[in-house]
């Protein structure tokens, strides 16, 4: 070992495992969400003497439209983990959970305002099951999100190189062009 390159804290090779997990949880959870959300939560059947029974089915974004835009962000909140960094990273673990909560919350409220009789508890349980998922990878990404690598220096904006002094604006390189010359070869 050399002494000179400072040792991993115990928690440092734990955390970077988190970061997959994390994104796969939210990436989960929100989906899993999204789509519980829109399948049928409840059946109506109305019978009408001497008619066809009428048949009324009810999603849980017809109970609570909320729960879609929700997921939604939990969605883009996860997508923005791989962008982000530091505290920002932290931050967003902590909308995460909010948005998670959030969701498990909205689907308890729907199915309680359904009739129980003709609900399927099939979906609002899913619901609830991708809110809590997306928390807990909130809860990951507040908790070690500032130990996670970030992107790239490539991908940060960087300052322009100064022009040339024989390029000096981009009025000489057209007047270069008009005159035939290629201003790349100088």
């Amino acid at each position: 070992m050399n002494p000179s390159q400072p040792t991993p804290s115990p928690s440092e090779p734990r955390s970077k495992r988190t970061y997959p997990a994390a994104v796969a949880a939210g990436l989960a959870g929100a989906g899993l969400a999204l789509f519980a959300v829109t399948r049928v939560w409840a059946i109506d059947i109305e019978q009408r003497p001497g008619l066809s029974d009428l048949r009324t089915v009810q999603t849980g974004a017809e109970t609570q439209p909320w729960l879609i835009g929700l997921a939604v962000v939990g969605l883009a909140g996860t997508g923005a983990l791989l962008a982000t960094r530091g505290v920002v990273r932290r931050v967003l673990g902590a909308l995460l959970v909010l948005t998670g909560a959030g969701v498990a919350a909205g689907a308890i409220l729907a199915r309680s305002g359904i009739d129980p009789g003709s609900a399927s508890p099939v979906w609002p349980v899913a619901c609830v099951a991708g809110g809590a998922t997306l928390a807990v990878a909130g809860v990951l990404a507040a908790r070690h999100g500032h130990l996670w690598s970030a992107m790239s220096a490539r991908y940060e904006r960087r300052p322009a190189a100064p022009a040339s002094s024989e390029a000096a604006s981009g009025r000489d390189l057209w007047d270069a062009l008009d005159r035939g010359e290629d201003p790349t070869a100088r």
